[in-house]
């Protein structure tokens, strides 16, 4: 048996899904993909058995820099051996905390945490807490805000949430400003927030940010923007900034610290105080966890800022994204396929979009480009760039792109059956497996 083939075993014998993310499952890749993987470094990664690939998945977007950078690295290193949990905040926990309120004008007050799940819901509980209303209104179109019940409860993978929580999240449409209305008058005064996306592949139309936080105001709720992926990626300060508008609360992760464990939760002083000791008021159980201000993770964060500023790594970003955008885009309209293979998106933060025959989005024909591309030694089950996709990097992948896209145009002509081989990739939230 395979190094690769016995750990995957392993993986399903001890962890649920495998993986410890469902993105990260079998069944949201090709079959030729790798299983597991042992390490990174730069922009690429190794299986079990040392092959290396060239890397988009980039931890779910959580790596911006690089893997293992060595000056990233070393803080948190630096940070264990100051001994990484204390009895009391840590010196690096108010740094840390300093560090993000001085950077972004929105963000007064700050709490950390190690996963986006926890700082999503904690923004959540603030605003009921500071409006004293109940109902959440969500972007529908937005893929994810949280594992827990106020979320779930409203996806297809409910299993386990009571219906009352589910009773509780209602759901609007992005740039659909009406659809938020409707919302608002069919609740009225009893709506405690809005959460979104500033943006995903679909960027705001017609000021709809603007709108959406303006109808906030009217109706005594709170503007949550939810900064997992456009944090650190659109803009040193966020898509918030790059969009010209000001949340009440609002939430980080992945980007922060090149891949260690630091979400974090913003905000206005007056909402955030809530949970802390000084104010007169009902007490708030706002985020308290052991491990939420581990040492090494904040060092990483800090330092990772610095990187940030140095490098100009989000405008490297802009520019390898824009290089592949294009020359991915160019590709499909020489081989006649444009109509049904695309790069969309921003730069910073590109997306490929299959179709089939008949123009229909198609998980086959995703599974079928990205098999393609493992054979050419790239794991792109999305894109998500860093700072270690340099031209070099995106050369590579423009060559094998058109190799890939070729297999993709004979598919086409001749059926995906024909060259897809296993079984097509399923999305993560469906009701049964």
């Amino acid at each position: 048996m395979s190094l690769n083939k016995e750990y995957q075993e392993k993986a399903h014998k001890f962890i649920p899904a495998g993986a410890h993310t469902y993105s990260r499952a079998d069944d949201s890749y090709p079959e030729n993909a790798p299983p597991v993987l042992a390490r990174g470094k730069g922009a690429h990664v190794w299986d079990m058995e040392g092959k290396r690939y060239l890397d988009y998945g980039m931890a779910l977007r959580a790596v911006t820099v690089g893997y293992d950078y060595d000056r990233i690295s070393a803080a948190a290193v630096a940070q264990i051996h100051n001994g990484n949990n204390l009895t009391r905040a840590s010196k690096i926990e108010v740094e840390a905390a300093e560090a993000i309120c001085s950077l972004i004008p929105w963000v007064e007050m700050v709490k950390f945490a190690k996963n986006g799940s926890n700082v999503t819901t904690a923004a959540v509980k603030l605003a009921r807490a500071y409006t004293g209303k109940r109902y959440v209104a969500k972007c529908a179109q937005h893929p994810f805000f949280s594992f827990d019940d106020w979320f779930i409860g409203s996806s297809a993978m409910d299993a386990g949430v009571p219906e009352f929580y589910k009773e509780l999240t209602l759901n609007f449409d992005f740039n659909d400003i009406a659809s938020l209305e409707r919302l608002f008058a069919s609740q009225p005064g009893d709506i405690a927030a809005v959460i979104l996306e500033p943006a995903t592949t679909e960027e705001p139309r017609d000021n709809f940010l603007q709108a959406a936080k303006a109808l906030c105001e009217k109706n005594g709720a709170l503007l949550i923007l939810d900064e997992m992926i456009t944090g650190f990626r659109w803009h040193l300060l966020g898509a918030c900034q790059y969009y010209g508008v000001v949340p009440d609360l609002v939430t980080y992760g992945k980007g922060m610290a090149n891949g260690f464990s630091v979400a974090a939760l913003g905000g206005r002083r007056e909402i955030m105080e809530l949970g802390g000791i000084h104010h007169k008021t009902e007490r708030v159980f706002l985020i308290s966890t052991t491990h939420g201000a581990e040492m090494c993770g904040l060092g990483a964060f800090v330092e990772t800022l610095k990187v940030y500023q140095e490098l100009d790594v989000i405008g490297g970003m802009w520019r390898s994204g824009r290089r592949l955008m294009d020359g991915m885009n160019a590709i499909a309209c020489e081989l006649g396929i444009a109509d049904h293979f695309s790069f969309d998106g921003l730069p910073c933060s590109p997306n490929f979009t299959t179709r089939d025959r008949d123009g229909n989005v198609s998980l086959e024909f995703r599974t079928l480009f990205v098999q393609e591309m493992l054979k050419q030694g790239i794991l792109m089950p999305w894109i998500a760039l860093s700072h270690a996709h340099g031209d070099l990097e995106i050369d590579f992948t423009l060559e094998a792109g058109r190799k890939s896209l070729q297999v993709y145009r004979k598919a086409l002509e001749t059926g995906v059956s024909t060259c897809l081989e296993g079984r097509p990739i399923k999305p993560v939230f469906r009701k049964k497996n």
